[in-house]
Parts: C-alpha cells; structure tokens; sequence
C-alpha cells in the first residue's frame, strides 16, 4: 500500500469492512480467498493483511476519489492473492 493510501485510510477498518464481508457472507468470494490463503499456509492474521491490501484501493476511490465501489476490481486483485501486482511493488 502507497504512503497517501495508508494516511488515507487506517488498517484497523480495512480489517473491519473485512471482518464485516465475513460475517455477513457477501461477498462469498471474500470468504473463499480467506480459506484459500489459509489453505495454502498462510496463517489466518497473514491473509487478512493481504485481503486489507486487496481492498485497500477500492476504498481510497470511494473515499479520496468519490468514485462507486469496484466489486468486479475487489474481486480480481483477491484473486491474484498472495501477490499484489497492483501495488507496483513485483
């Protein structure tokens, strides 16, 4: 995550939305990328961090940049989980 995207937006919600997606089951594939992580050796704490990552993005256009949320996009980059080309970082 950039430095203005973590000023922006604090980890501790990006857990919550999180936590809140699982709880509530929507979407399913939030879920499912948490099983998947974790079944591939990633402790649980571990794939939240990622996930946080994943939706990072879609919040700072929500918030920062007004835009509508970018399920489609959420979707996609927690699919490309454990990496994060998005981040420009690989």
């Amino acid at each position: 995550m950039s430095a203005p995207e973590q000023d922006l937006i604090d980890q501790s919600l990006l857990f919550e939305v999180i936590e809140n997606q699982l709880a509530d089951g929507e979407p399913a594939f939030v879920k499912a990328t948490l099983l998947r992580l974790c079944m591939t050796g990633h402790s649980r704490e571990d794939a939240l961090e990622l996930m946080a990552c994943a939706l990072a993005p879609e919040m700072v256009a929500v918030i920062e940049q007004e835009q509508k949320f970018n399920l489609a996009r959420y979707q996609q980059h927690l699919e490309l989980l454990p990496q994060t080309p998005w981040l420009g970082e690989e």
